[in-house]
Formats: structure tokens, C-alpha cells, sequence
């Protein structure tokens, strides 16, 4: 069973940024990131595959949110610029054991405990 770690959440002001990390005890394949505010589902924000040659975004943070990994650490980043307080949210980091880009949470298989990330306005 992986387990997935997240850390680099906080509180930060508008136009601010975070870099979310999440590493894996194990190995694992493409990677997503998640989040939910309160009294709001789970959404979907970045994917990256296994190689880290391909990437995928929610429309609402295209151009601000940039997903990374380096998988001789098992980790993978969430680089996030140009912060609105409507970002502010529980981030969760999620791993596939398979390949393919994925936007759905059901398609993951592991997933990390959350980290805070409040933007102030």
C-alpha cells in the first residue's frame, strides 16, 4: 500500500504563491491534484503522467498552477501562482497505479490526508 504525504499548504494573500508537495512511499504512476472547499465537492485541478511529459488542468487554474515531479524522489509538486481567495480549499494529492491522465477521483487508487491552503483577500 502507498502512502502519500502532502506538505506546503498555509495561509497566503491574494496574488501570493504555494508550493504544495506530495511524496509517495512507493512507486506510482500518474498523478493528480484535488481539492475541496467546504460545502463544495472534490474538484479536479492538475494531472501529470508518469514521465511528467504530460500535463492537464482544471480551466479555473490554467495558466496560474504548474504540476511537476521527480520521480527519483517520488514527489510530486503543485506550484501555485497568482493565488485568488477562491482557491482557498483542502488540497489532496492522488496517485494511479496505471498510466493515462485521469480527472476523475475515482480513478485514482491512493490518496494523500490533505493540506490547508487559505488565500486572504
Amino acid at each position: 500500500q502507498v502512502q502519500l504525504v502532502e506538505s506546503g499548504g498555509g495561509l497566503v494573500q491574494a496574488g501570493g504563491s504555494l508550493r504544495l508537495s506530495c511524496a509517495a512511499s512507493g512507486r506510482t504512476f500518474s498523478g493528480g491534484w484535488f481539492r475541496q472547499a467546504p460545502g463544495k465537492e472534490r474538484e479536479f485541478v492538475a494531472a501529470i503522467s508518469w514521465s511528467g511529459g504530460n500535463t492537464y488542468y482544471a480551466d479555473s487554474v490554467k495558466g496560474r498552477f504548474t504540476i511537476s515531479r521527480d520521480n527519483a524522489k517520488n514527489t510530486v509538486y503543485l506550484q501555485m501562482n497568482s493565488l485568488k481567495p477562491e482557491d482557498t480549499a483542502v488540497y489532496y494529492c492522488a496517485a494511479r497505479a496505471g498510466y493515462g491522465l485521469r480527472s476523475g477521483p475515482e480513478a485514482y487508487d491512493y490518496w494523500g490526508q490533505g493540506t490547508q491552503v487559505t488565500v486572504s483577500s
